[in-house]
């Protein structure tokens, strides 16, 4: 007898990194690697590929945020240039490594909820 959960919010469940059918177990063994299964549902997460989507995704938010804050403070402080080296390039690469997880787990997660992968007639 199959379990049936109710539908989770694709966007929560990516958002806390979690599986997106029950939205409890975790979806990722390392720091990006899928883990084989939910450890709550046992849901088959080999589906899971999102291919370049979060990075591509992580560099239109990260690079728009950052250009509009770097022209910002240009602008009102007209800082030397390296400061804004010593600003944005730690600036951009923390956001971009803590963003990273998240936007693979949402893409992940829609692909479930669309039946979305390889192989589906």
């Amino acid at each position: 007898m199959s379990q049936t959960f109710p539908p989770v919010n694709p966007f929560k469940a990516g958002a806390l990194c979690r599986c997106p059918r029950c939205g409890e177990g975790k979806l990722f063994r390392g720091y990006l690697k899928v883990a084989p299964q939910c450890s709550v549902c046992g849901l088959d997460l080999a589906f899971a590929d999102s291919g370049d989507g979060p990075a591509i995704f992580i560099i239109f938010v990260v690079g728009f945020l950052v250009m509009g804050l770097a022209l910002i403070v240009d602008i009102l402080f007209h800082p030397p240039v390296f400061v804004h080296l010593a600003l944005w390039v730690p600036i951009t690469l923390i956001l971009c490594f803590a963003l990273l997880p998240p936007f693979k787990a949402i893409m992940v997660a829609l692909q479930y909820r669309h039946d979305a992968h390889e192989g589906h007639q």
